[in-house]
């Protein structure tokens, strides 16, 4: 579809009820986000490796205890804007307590949100949603990168509502280490 179709069809103000229509209308796997400034963006579908290191990361969790139940993969969060609210889906989440049924969750009680850094995402992963995530409040954001070593960035929430790096390390160094090590208890 070119640009110009594409374009008959988005409304002129993108609401958060838009977006989920959007994300559940494409066959083709993209994920539609929307800033709260109201920016539109569209990735390309996840592949095997990014998947692979979902899968690695949401393992590592669950064999630590933390219920399924809180271990959300692609998931949308709410994210509070000053006219709108906007909406993100990490890769990975991990939150206090099972969550209701919703197409787009309240960040109240995240505990870690996780992006896998893609070719088309990096600029968003590394800069848009460091700021957005840090103003929405979420303490601790992760961030995964595809070099060789699949180094994770932990950002942790400072008391000046911006995020410091906790640590940076390589994820096989992180899977042999206790999400208790990097998280708060159950």
């Amino acid at each position: 579809m070119s640009a110009e179709a594409f374009g008959r069809y988005v409304p002129a103000v993108i609401t958060l009820d838009d977006l989920a229509d959007m994300n559940a209308a494409d066959r083709y796997g993209h994920r539609y986000e929307l800033s709260p400034e109201r920016a539109l963006s569209v990735t390309p579908p996840p592949d095997s490796e990014h998947a692979a290191i979902a899968s690695r990361l949401f393992a590592w969790l669950l064999l630590a205890g933390w219920p399924a139940e809180q271990i959300l993969q692609a998931v949308g969060i709410r994210l509070p804007g000053a006219d709108a609210d906007g909406g993100r889906i990490p890769d990975l989440t991990l939150w206090a307590g099972a969550q209701p049924r919703s197409v787009w969750l309240d960040v109240a009680d995240l505990v870690v949100v996780i992006e896998i850094v893609s070719p088309g995402s990096a600029a968003t992963d590394e800069v848009i949603k460091v700021r957005e995530y840090a103003a929405a409040g979420i303490e601790r954001y992760w961030l995964v990168e595809r070099d060789a070593a699949q180094t994770v960035t932990m950002h942790v929430l400072g008391p000046d509502h911006t995020y410091d790096i906790a640590a940076k390390m390589p994820l096989a160094w992180l899977l042999r280490t206790s999400p208790a090590d990097h998280l708060p208890a159950l």
